[in-house]
């Protein structure tokens, strides 16, 4: 048990009366102490601070500034699932439902009533033209006019006057779009070497093509004939750049509909569609950048 001198010795150490320590120092002592580590530290924040302040000047609320690693946008299609895959039975309309329910909803904001303000929406042309620059992002223009696209474009595929998209028929149609990079200019492709054969009467002034094939060569002979509907049959360059949701809140992609109108029935197929541009590239770790493989598969039994 420590004796009552040590008690005594604890409590001097603590609080000092004769010399007015505490914890062996004294007010002053600890006074330098607080003051030294206040202002380095301070000094530090400061810096952290300045910092951050300095790298958002660099940065615009509309336009990323650092793109160099962004990747090249995803071709996606409508109707998606997760694996992929479109099944479905030409005599039972419950299987194939889902899909042009899909359709339907997706082309709901393409209606051309929806795109009738003056103030915001615009005509580009039907027909393929280039880039339509709206300002510099951080001009005073404000909010930027988007170009109309009319679902009327994609002819059959379009629902209006076929609400089962072909699919009753046994010929499906899929929407086909880009998706959606601030500032990202396509760019058509400039040589033809990376385009295949069968592909290269879908090059054109001012469009990036698009075009489908068999995946598999056990498929070939086997998907018929495509039909390509939209501007150009591919994405038409007045339709970029997008300037983001503040300053585009109305825009809309163009559109390819594709409509598949001889596939062998009974039959899993598997049809790669690619999109060709210079600046458009593919990796294998993602299956939609710049292309996108879809099994099809339509049983008649």
């Amino acid at each position: 048990m420590p004796s009552n001198k040590d008690d005594g010795g604890w409590k001097k150490f603590l609080w000092n009366s004769e010399k007015g320590e505490l914890l062996g120092r004294t007010g002053g002592s600890w006074f330098k102490i607080f003051a030294f580590y206040t202002i380095f530290y301070g000094f530090l924040a400061g810096i952290f601070i300045g910092t951050i302040q300095a790298m958002l000047l660099t940065l615009s609320d509309y336009k990323p500034t650092w793109q160099d690693r962004v990747a090249p946008p995803g071709l996606t299609h409508t109707p998606r699932s997760d694996k992929a895959e479109v099944s479905f039975n030409l005599n039972d309309m419950e299987t194939y439902l889902p899909y042009t329910k899909a359709l339907r909803e997706f082309l709901a904001k393409y209606d051309d009533e929806l795109q009738r303000d003056q103030m915001k929406y615009e005509d580009c042309g039907n027909e393929p033209a280039s880039y339509k620059n709206r300002g510099d992002f951080e001009s005073d223009i404000g909010i930027r006019k988007a170009c109309r696209f009319s679902r009327t474009l994609l002819g059959p595929c379009s629902g209006i006057e076929d609400r089962e998209f072909g699919f009753k028929e046994g010929k499906p149609c899929l929407i086909v779009k880009l998706n959606r990079v601030v500032n990202f200019r396509p760019k058509t492709p400039t040589s033809n070497e990376s385009i295949p054969d069968d592909a290269q009467h879908k090059v054109q002034p001012n469009v990036v093509p698009l075009y489908c094939t068999n995946k598999k060569e056990e498929d070939a002979g086997k998907i018929g004939e495509v039909k390509y509907y939209g501007i150009g049959g591919g994405f038409p360059l007045q339709y970029y750049p997008y300037y983001g949701k503040l300053l585009h809140p109305q825009y809309l992609q163009p559109l390819v509909a594709l409509q598949f109108t001889n596939l062998t029935l009974n039959t899993e197929l598997r049809i790669e569609c690619k999109v060709f541009g210079d600046n458009i590239g593919y990796s294998d770790k993602d299956r939609y950048q710049g292309r996108f493989d879809i099994k099809i598969t339509i049983n008649s039994l």
